[in-house]
């Protein structure tokens, strides 16, 4: 009778430290960036990125987009991004379905991160139903009640494919209607805001399991169920892409967002229209170029695939949560953002 008490206090001892998400109008970083201009290695790289992004900001025709990998929203950024969009930083998203399920929408539930305790046993945080990202726990209860969440938004919606746009939106349409225990989160940001969340592979995220729930249960009872469309994923992208024209792309991290962003030029060009590159790029990415990678490939090297333009790109090797919050803030401070006109592509395919 005493394992399942003293199970409930080693968990809620390993859980008693949340993370705390920094925001992006906490802390003035212009100083901080300006001192780097003048110093080298990464953080003169960091420096001409945040010159890079206020380039692009400034720039009345070019569209931004961020893109998300990686587990920084769990870090403590969650808050940098949706403040982005807030502030009519950003107008399209693409990350992956972790970033924008397991994280955000999971504490727009009211669950938390935690920051993990040093020297713990795997097996030990499986038996307690913990789960582990580096440095960052998730109680695995709590997030299978976010599966569960996403099954019931999927029950409810009409039995036909939706790109994960779509939804997406439907989800952030869900959180606005008081379903939200944690208001203003990144996804009710952006439906706010008109900006359009694309997650190319949505399923590989908690997302995932309550689909497949939901497609399980609707084939036993012969009803018709929901898919998601990663074509229409793509399609819609590039649509936007032929809309904006001059883009201009704050990546974080790689893998399928980044490649995912770039390639609509690649699909313009398919369907036979003319497109620029895009104009403006950095990256923030602790990849090694070596193996020929680098989480999709370098700016540099995108430029030969007719992807990026290399005049205002850079690569910046440093892990995430230590210079994305001095790029923001510097840019915020710098405040090119109060004069950009608000795009809104999610109303291309809302109204």
């Amino acid at each position: 009778m005493n394992a399942p008490v003293q199970n409930t206090n080693r968990k809620a001892e390993l859980l008693a430290n949340t993370v705390e998400h920094v925001a992006i109008d906490q802390y003035d970083a212009r100083p901080i960036i300006d001192s780097m201009r003048k110093m080298s290695f990464t953080s003169r790289d960091t420096a001409r990125a945040a010159d890079i992004w206020q380039m692009s900001l400034e720039d009345q025709d070019c569209s931004t987009w961020l893109t998300l990998a990686g587990s920084t929203s769990a870090g403590g950024c969650m808050h940098i991004y949706r403040d982005m969009v807030k502030y009519g930083m950003i107008d399209a998203i693409v990350a992956t379905g972790a970033s924008i399920v397991d994280m955000d929408f999971f504490e727009a539930l009211g669950f938390k991160h935690y920051q993990a305790q040093s020297n713990v046993d795997d097996r030990d945080l499986r038996d307690l139903y913990i789960d582990r990202i580096y440095d960052t726990y998730i109680d695995e209860e709590e997030l299978q009640a976010c599966d569960a969440t996403i099954y019931e938004i999927a029950n409810a919606l009409e039995p036909r494919p939706y790109s994960s746009r779509e939804f997406i939106y439907e989800m952030g349409k869900w959180l606005a209607a008081g379903n939200a225990k944690k208001p203003d989160s990144l996804i009710e940001v952006a439906y706010r805001e008109g900006v359009p969340i694309f997650c190319p592979a949505f399923v590989d995220s908690s997302a995932g399991f309550g689909l497949v729930k939901h497609q399980v249960e609707r084939m036993k009872a012969g009803k018709p169920y929901l898919t998601i469309d990663a074509i229409a994923d793509f399609r819609e992208l590039t649509e936007i892409k032929l809309k904006a024209g001059a883009t201009g792309l704050f990546m974080v991290g790689g893998g399928v967002p980044k490649n995912f962003a770039q390639d609509t030029v690649v699909c313009a060009e398919i369907l036979g229209h003319e497109v620029d590159m895009h104009k403006y790029a950095i990256q923030i990415t602790v990849a090694d170029v070596r193996d020929g990678a680098c989480s999709s490939s370098t700016l540099k090297e995108a430029c030969s695939w007719g992807k990026v333009d290399v005049t205002w790109e850079q690569m910046v090797f440093a892990e995430a949560t230590t210079v994305v919050p001095l790029i923001a803030s510097n840019a915020w401070h710098l405040g090119a953002w109060k004069a950009r006109k608000r795009r809104r592509w999610n109303d291309l395919f809302t109204a």
